[in-house]
């Protein structure tokens, strides 16, 4: 089992960045695939980027390409969310869950993941 600490979320004005920090305990991150999620008020969980055990590969939602990187440091057990070009719409609470240790890939689906952390808030003034 896994547990899993967001850090980093805060208040910016748009066109600012900020950089999401998830760190893992109990297991070393190098099991599992990860992904970050957000919860915008009244709005359902949404994907915004996974990232392979190895780092190899990783993906992204339409939404944030181009501006999100997502990254981890196996070493360090953390995963990274660098948020770049922030705009307003991009306000949530935002999550970063584990799935595995069997998978060596991250998905789409939130239910896919086994291990979600409490969340950091995100909010992007414009």
């Amino acid at each position: 089992q896994v547990q899993l600490v967001e850090s980093g979320g805060g208040l910016v004005q748009a066109g600012g960045s900020l950089r999401l920090s998830c760190a893992a305990s109990g297991r070393t991150l190098s099991s599992y695939a990860m992904g970050w999620f957000r919860q915008a008020p009244g709005k359902r969980r949404e994907f915004v980027a996974t990232i392979s055990r190895s780092g190899g590969s990783r993906y992204y939602a339409d939404s944030v390409k181009g501006r999100f990187t997502i990254s981890r440091d196996n070493a360090k057990n953390t995963v990274y969310l660098q948020m770049n070009s922030l705009k307003p719409e991009d306000t949530a609470v935002y999550y970063c869950a584990a799935r595995g240790p069997k998978y060596l890939s991250g998905s789409y689906y939130d239910a896919d993941y086994d291990y979600w952390g409490q969340g950091t808030q995100v909010t992007v003034s414009s």
